[in-house]
C-alpha cells in the first residue's frame, strides 16, 4: 500500500544486489513504501534531507564511512526520522556505538522480512526493536555507553576514529576535501563527511580550527 499515512523509508546499504531485494520485499509489504536509497554516507545524508523519511534502513558497514559513524550526520539532516541499524555485526560494541550515536533500533541482516516489516512498524511508532540475538549483549552495550560517558578523554581530539585521525592531520597539512580524497582512495562526499564529523567532536566551527589545533597537539608539520 502506498497510501500518503505510508511509512516512508529510505534504504542505505553498500550492496547492490541485498539493497535491491530489500527494497522489492518491502514494496510488497503493506503501510510502508521506500522513498529513496543509498549506497554511501554521502548520498544517505542528502537523500535523508531531502527526502526527509520516517525510518532510515542503514547498514554498518558501508563504503569508506561505517554507518553508525554516519548516524550523527542523518539525524542533523532528518532529525524526525527513526534510524533502524540492519547489519551483519553481532558485536557488543557497534551496538552500543549506534545506540549512543542516536539509533532507534538493531537487527541483524537474518531477521525474516515479516520481523524487519513489523520493526519498522514498532520504530516508527517510537519502540527500540532490537534482533533476539543481541538482547543477550544489552548490559555490555549499556556498560560500554556508562564506562564512555563515565571516561573524561585529555583531549577531544582523543574521541576520533583512525580514519578522522589521518583526515585531520591530512587538514594540517593544509590539504583540500579533493586531494584527501584522492589520498585514501574515498569519494570527496565521504571525505566531507569526515570532516563535519571532526569538527563536531572537537567543537570547532572551521577546519581552519580544526588544523591549527592538529597542528599543535599532533605536531603536523605543513
Amino acid at each position: 500500500m502506498h497510501s500518503e499515512t505510508a511509512i516512508r523509508i529510505l534504504v542505505v546499504d553498500d550492496h547492490t544486489l541485498f539493497r535491491r531485494g530489500l527494497i522489492a520485499l518491502l514494496a510488497s509489504q503493506p503501510g510502508m513504501t521506500v522513498v529513496g536509497e543509498a549506497a554511501d554516507a554521502g548520498a544517505a545524508q542528502r537523500s535523508a534531507l531531502q527526502l526527509q523519511p520516517d525510518v532510515i534502513l542503514l547498514d554498518n558497514h558501508l563504503s569508506g564511512v561505517e554507518g553508525v559513524d554516519a548516524l550523527p550526520g542523518l539525524r542533523e539532516a532528518a532529525p524526525n526520522a527513526r534510524v533502524l541499524m540492519l547489519t551483519v555485526s553481532e558485536e557488543a560494541q557497534d551496538l552500543a556505538t549506534a545506540l549512543m550515536r542516536g539509533a532507534s533500533g538493531y537487527l541483524l541482516k537474518t531477521v525474516d522480512i515479516e520481523v524487519l516489516a513489523e520493526s519498522i512498524i514498532r520504530v516508527h511508532r517510537g519502540e527500540s526493536p532490537i534482533s533476539p540475538e543481541m538482547a543477550g549483549k544489552l548490559a555490555m552495550a549499556y556498560q560500554t555507553l556508562q564506562q564512555r560517558a563515565a571516561a573524561t578523554p585529555r583531549d577531544p581530539i582523543d574521541s576520533l576514529s583512525p580514519r578522522e585521525l589521518q583526515i585531520l592531520a591530512e587538514l594540517a597539512r593544509g590539504a583540500s576535501n579533493k586531494e584527501i580524497a584522492r589520498i585514501f582512495s574515498i569519494a570527496e562526499a565521504t571525505v566531507k563527511i569526515h570532516v563535519q564529523h571532526i569538527l563536531r567532536k572537537l567543537n570547532f566551527n572551521s577546519r581552519v580550527q580544526a588544523a591549527v589545533h592538529a597542528a599543535r597537539v599532533l605536531g603536523t608539520d605543513n
